[in-house]
C-alpha cells in the first residue's frame, strides 16, 4: 500500500489538458493521457476537429516528454494509462477501429483521431527499448497482449496492451472486476498482472461456496 503523498507532475498551465499526469515510483514512470474513444472528438456527437489537434498536440508532447523523464532517471519501465482504444491492427473491428499495422492508418471510413499518436508512440516505444504498458478501457473487454508492430510488421515485444474489465449491458454481463499489478524494476518484464473476479458481479458460473458454508 502506498502511503507516500506522491509528487506529481502536470502540463496544464500551458496546454489546458488538465488531465495529464506524470509521476515516479520506484523506479518506474507512470503517465496519464487525456485520449477519449471513439474516435478522439473527431466523429460521434458534434466532433470538434480544432480542440482534436489541439489535445492531440498536447498529448504527444506530454507522452515524449514522458520518455524522456524515463531516459534521465533511468527508469526501468513506463506505464501510461489513458480511456481510449486507438484500435491496434486489424484483428477486432468490433471494438475498436481498425488499421494497417504498419503505417498505423485506420483502414474504416471514419476520422482517424489516433494515427499521430501511435505512430509518435512506436518511435519512443522502440528507441526506449526497455518495457512501456498501456492500459485503457472503452471497449469493455478485458485482454492483455503485444499488438504492436514496427513499419516493417515485427512485433514490438517491450510493449504490452492492458484493457480493462467494464460492463456490457448489451450481451448480459455485469463484467464488473478489477486487475491487480505486481510492479518489480528488478525484473526483466516490471509488470506482472492477475485479474481479480469480484465474486458478487459474476454471470455465467456462480461463485464457489465460502470455506464452511458447504
Amino acid at each position: 500500500m502506498q502511503h507516500d503523498k506522491l509528487c506529481l507532475d502536470h502540463n496544464n498551465q500551458l496546454t489546458g489538458c488538465v488531465e495529464n499526469r506524470r509521476w515516479i515510483m520506484k523506479g518506474v514512470v507512470y503517465a496519464t493521457l487525456n485520449i477519449q474513444g471513439s474516435c478522439n472528438n473527431r466523429c460521434d456527437t458534434l466532433p470538434d476537429d480544432a480542440e482534436w489537434a489541439a489535445r492531440n498536440n498536447a498529448n504527444i508532447l506530454w507522452m515524449q516528454q514522458t520518455f524522456e523523464m524515463a531516459r534521465t532517471y533511468r527508469a526501468a519501465a513506463i506505464m501510461f494509462i489513458s480511456q481510449a482504444d486507438p484500435g491496434w491492427d486489424q484483428s477486432d473491428g468490433t471494438r475498436a477501429p481498425l488499421r494497417d499495422p504498419k503505417t498505423l492508418a485506420q483502414t474504416d471510413a471514419n476520422p482517424d483521431g489516433f494515427q499521430a499518436f501511435l505512430v509518435a508512440l512506436r518511435d519512443e516505444v522502440v528507441a526506449f527499448g526497455k518495457p512501456v504498458a498501456y492500459v485503457h478501457g472503452d471497449s469493455h473487454y478485458f485482454r492483455i497482449d503485444r499488438p504492436f508492430l514496427d513499419s516493417k510488421g515485427r512485433r514490438l515485444e517491450n510493449f504490452v496492451r492492458v484493457e480493462t474489465f467494464g460492463d456490457n449491458q448489451a450481451n448480459g454481463n455485469n463484467d464488473v472486476h478489477w486487475l491487480k499489478v505486481f510492479v518489480d524494476d528488478r525484473s526483466r518484464e516490471v509488470f506482472a498482472f492477475q485479474p481479480q473476479i469480484v465474486p458478487a458481479n459474476r454471470t455465467a458460473v456462480p461463485a464457489p461456496p465460502k470455506r464452511g458454508d458447504d
